[in-house]
This record gives structure tokens, sequence and C-alpha cells, in this order.
């Protein structure tokens, strides 16, 4: 019977560097899925529909949530941002490691609605250091990177509520360390309470007891 994937949530501040993990995670491992979030923001300049997000408007968006179509769902910065129900279900019974790259308010929902699911914050080495890398994206105007930074002083305050930290210093290592949590989390024993239990029964067969 093949294992059930791992579900894993990782978040950070914008700006942390989550998009390049992500795409240097998927490029080294073929065991992981990267869920696509829909959202109803704009596109920015060559993100494409179906590869960063799925683009929608305000009423898709509230169409799937009275249909129940979502993991979870939150609004970041004036705009609507959700994870597709069905394909994380599919891969996680497929044995993929599936991982959910979303915000703070949605991690916290996925992990109250799938307690085995792991959760992971990323963030730069400094504060200095983030919005340094705000600014080099050239994509936001110094209003929104400036509203962003608001933001990470507020998301800092729920980091403790993660189960790992991971400095996005080096990419190599952070890359690594974040492949490391996710397959050591098949290891725990509350994964595998079935089998122990099979091997209690067939132990205490074979010995008679």
């Amino acid at each position: 019977m093949r294992e059930r994937g791992i579900l894993a949530v990782v978040s950070g501040f914008s700006g942390a560097g989550k998009g390049t993990l992500m795409k240097a995670l998927m490029d080294r491992y073929d065991n992981y899925a990267l869920s696509i979030s829909v959202t109803t923001r704009q596109p920015r300049e060559g993100e494409k529909d179906g590869r960063e997000y799925f683009f929608i408007t305000e009423e898709q968006f509230d169409e799937m949530v009275a249909q129940d179509r979502l993991i979870e769902y939150a609004r970041y910065v004036h705009h609507s941002y959700g994870t597709p129900k069905d394909y994380v279900m599919r891969q996680l019974e497929e044995g993929k490691d599936v991982i959910l790259e979303i915000e703070i308010q949605g991690a916290l929902k996925v992990k109250e609605r799938f307690p085995e699911t792991l959760l992971a914050f990323v963030t730069p080495p400094s504060a200095e250091e983030l919005k340094r890398r705000l600014v080099n994206r050239g994509t936001e105007t110094e209003e929104v990177i400036e509203a962003r930074m608001r933001r990470a002083c507020e998301e800092a305050e729920q980091m403790d509520r993660y189960d790992y930290l991971l400095i996005n210093d080096q990419l190599d290592a952070c890359v690594e360390e974040l492949h490391r949590l996710i397959q050591a989390q098949h290891g725990r024993m509350n994964l595998h309470r079935d089998f122990a239990e099979r091997m209690k029964r067939e132990l205490k067969e074979i010995s008679g007891k």
C-alpha cells in the first residue's frame, strides 16, 4: 500500500524568498507537489496563469468559497487568496508530499483542519535584508513596500506558532533543511499507528500471548 504523502505549509514575509525556495526544491527533488493557489490580485510581470497562481475574479473566488472547494482562504493586502482542495487531496493520496505556500492566516487554518501538517516559516537573516529584497524586486511602489513591512511586523508576532523557522540566507542550505524536515515527518509514530497496531498483534500471536 502506498504511503500517504505529507502536507507541509511554507509561509514567510513577503520578500523572504519563498518562491525561489520552492522552485529550487521542486527542481532538485521529484517527490513534491506544489499546490497552486487562486488569487484575485493581478499578475506581476513574468507571472503566468496556472504557474505561479490561478488568477480569478472576486466573483469566481466567492463561488469557490460557497462550494467548499478551498482548504483555506484569506485576504492579504486588499486581495483574496485560497488553496484548491481537490488537487491537494489527490496528490496526498498518490503519495506525493504536498507543499502549500500560503500566508499565516491560511497556514493556521490548515493546521487546525489537518493537525499533522508541518508548518515552516521562512525569513531573511535581518529586517534590513527583507526591505532590500522588496526594493530590488522593482515591481511595487514605495507605498506597497511600506505596507508589506508593516505587515511583516504583525506576522513576526506569529512566528512562534510554526513548527520550524528557516533562515533563508544561503539558498542551497535552506532547500536541504526544508527537505530534511519534511522527510523526517514520514517517520513520526502518529503517522504509523496502523502499522504499529498490526505489529503488536502479530507479535502477540507469534509469542502466544
